[in-house]
């Protein structure tokens, strides 16, 4: 698949590069992608909740009432769980919910999910992406001039860059990350993924090896 390059005013350089067709030309592992996400979203959960079972209630042990002669039933402490302010049953508690996933089966997902974003046409590259000082107004005139004002976008870098990072830390509905740590999830929420020159030699060394 060859896409023209593009450079922050979002005209062509007249120079056009071919994406490599076992990142961007595979038959699509759907499960795999859904297993990937999964997991992505698996791990942003914090898994800090938590409810006091009646044995961690801070109640009187006290008996409630005398055992016989009231009419009502026995009642040994006000800890049960059929009494108001007494413990949860089966309570939730902390938890990792993370799981574990083979690496190839990852880097299937990541390139079903770029094959499939480039099958809708949503591939864009350009010969660099940098800024003389973190702003996020020229932030959002590139993808502006990219056509995508108002999409969710994702840019993809060759190397980690501190000023574009800090530019997009404020831009709603974009994000940046490095090749080396694209990951499905990113991928399939954005509307539109922003491909550096140099982060496509990086995608294929990580995801094909």
């Amino acid at each position: 698949m060859e896409l023209p390059v593009l450079n922050k005013e979002g005209k062509e350089t007249g120079r056009k590069v071919n994406l490599p067709d076992e990142l961007f030309k595979v038959e699509p592992n759907h499960h795999a992608i859904y297993l990937d996400v999964k997991q992505y979203l698996a791990n942003q959960r914090q898994g800090t909740h938590k409810a006091k079972e009646r044995g961690e209630i801070a109640r009187t042990t006290k008996k409630f009432f005398r055992q016989k002669g009231t009419g009502n039933a026995r009642v040994g402490s006000l800890r049960s769980p059929i009494q108001r302010g007494g413990g949860t049953v089966f309570g939730p508690r902390p938890r990792n919910y993370g799981f574990k996933l083979n690496k190839k089966l990852k880097a299937l997902a990541r390139r079903s999910a770029l094959s499939i974003k480039a099958g809708e046409n949503s591939i864009q590259v350009v010969d660099s992406f940098n800024f003389e000082a973190p702003k996020t107004k020229d932030f959002a005139q590139v993808l502006k001039a990219l056509g995508l004002d108002g999409k969710k976008s994702l840019v993809v870098l060759g190397e980690l860059n501190k000023t574009v990072y800090l530019s997009s830390r404020n831009f709603k509905g974009s994000d940046v990350v490095t090749a080396s740590d694209i990951n499905t999830y990113g991928v399939m929420n954005a509307q539109n993924v922003v491909l550096t020159e140099d982060s496509l030699e990086k995608l294929q060394n990580v995801l094909t090896k």
